[in-house]
């Protein structure tokens, strides 16, 4: 495996000190149909932020807030008991749900949730949109208005859309580590994505397909839980198909892929679990 980080702008742990324990994370892939098959979003990281001049999905850290027992008053779908035996976890699996969905808005101004009536939310005029980008704004600034936004707006946030696709953790190797947990959405009707201006400083709708064959080109960086993520919704020839594919998997079987680097013969090695080898480091 080529190392996945070579380009992006990460920060190595000190080799003398214990791993650092990975935070928990939820990223989302959000697709959309496009000519002839299926677009998903990305958008790249600012060049002071981990992982900076990389392209990857919206996502970030699960916050203490995202896992409050009043989120899911909030949220449509599963509790929080049910979508934590979905994760094999003893309890807090909404909060990657919650987290996920605030991402999306934080980093892509889409948010993912239903009106009072039951319908898709999506901002009827210049000036609702107005209001949104102002909560965003808060968001992004590290209020905790989520809850908030979401009783005076009347919306609850649309977890059901969410399909859990896979669970990645940062290799050992890196400072900053994450447990994360990655879905698959398809972007509603009517919302335009956006980069932040902040963490993310360009963002594009590309075919995952072409995404890859850019990253082979040397044309678009990608880290390798983005590529894998991008291969498993590649031949897919709309979302509805996708998600119905996704959504149809036991969680049981989604492995958890922690990939493993080690120098050899003065080269860094990466290797995934099933590698040759993996084991031995």
């Amino acid at each position: 495996m080529k190392n996945p980080l070579q380009g992006a702008n990460t920060q190595m742990a000190d080799p003398n000190e214990e791993p650092t324990v990975p935070q928990p994370a939820a990223t989302v892939l959000l697709v959309r149909d496009a000519k002839d098959g299926v677009e998903v979003f990305l958008v790249e990281r600012a060049s002071k932020a981990n992982f900076g001049g990389a392209f990857v999905f919206p996502g970030g850290k699960v916050d203490p807030e995202d896992g409050l027992d009043e989120m899911e008053a909030i949220t449509t779908g599963a509790s929080d008991k049910e979508l934590s035996n979905t994760l094999g976890i003893e309890k807090g699996g909404l909060a990657y749900w919650v987290a996920c969905i605030r991402e999306c808005f934080e980093e892509a101004g889409i948010l993912i949730a239903y009106r009072d009536d039951g319908t898709p939310f999506d901002p009827s005029d210049s000036v609702e949109r107005e209001k949104f980008v102002d909560y965003r704004n808060r968001l992004n600034s590290g209020e905790s208005i989520l809850d908030l936004m979401c009783q005076t707006e009347k919306l609850t946030l649309a977890t059901e859309r969410l399909a859990y696709l896979a669970h990645w953790i940062t290799p050992k190797i890196e400072k900053r580590r994450y447990t994360t947990r990655f879905f698959v959405a398809i972007a509603p009707s009517g919302q335009e994505g956006l980069h932040d201006g902040s963490e993310s400083v360009n963002s594009l709708w590309i075919k995952p397909e072409e995404a890859l064959q850019q990253q082979e080109e040397g044309k678009l960086l990608l880290i390798m839980p983005t590529i894998k993520n991008l291969q498993s919704i590649c031949g897919y020839s709309n979302v509805e198909e996708l998600l119905q594919d996704k959504s149809s998997i036991d969680p049981s079987t989604i492995p958890t892929i922690e990939p493993k680097f080690f120098m050899e013969d003065g080269k860094m090695v990466g290797l995934l679990p099933g590698d040759e080898g993996y084991e031995d480091h």
